[in-house]
């Protein structure tokens, strides 16, 4: 596997949300990655992908919600969520993608 694919599997989706336009006023991008994924990797595949410095990244583990599907109790799947702050003066435009 090269490496930019590689890179590709570490940064699953960026997340749009209320709350992500709020954090990005603070220089911050959320993005979905693999449970596995560790926060370097995270790291060096953002700024591989994006041409950008990173300052910090922040993990968040989400549970799956407990929902009905077709009347019979199902679980969402568990997600993780990288909060990554990026240097003074770069940014990610999430809208035109890769």
């Amino acid at each position: 596997m090269s490496i930019a694919a590689r890179h590709y599997d570490t940064v699953t989706a960026p997340i749009i949300t209320e709350k992500t336009t709020i954090v990005a006023e603070n220089n911050q991008v959320v993005f979905q990655v693999p449970l596995s994924s560790s926060k370097p990797q995270i790291k060096e595949a953002i700024e591989q992908l994006f041409k950008v410095s990173v300052t910090a990244v922040n993990t968040v583990r989400v549970k799956g919600k407990t929902k009905r599907f077709r009347g019979r109790p199902g679980k969402r799947n568990d997600i993780k969520k990288a909060y990554v702050t990026l240097k003074d003066g770069d940014s990610i435009d999430i809208a035109t993608g890769l």
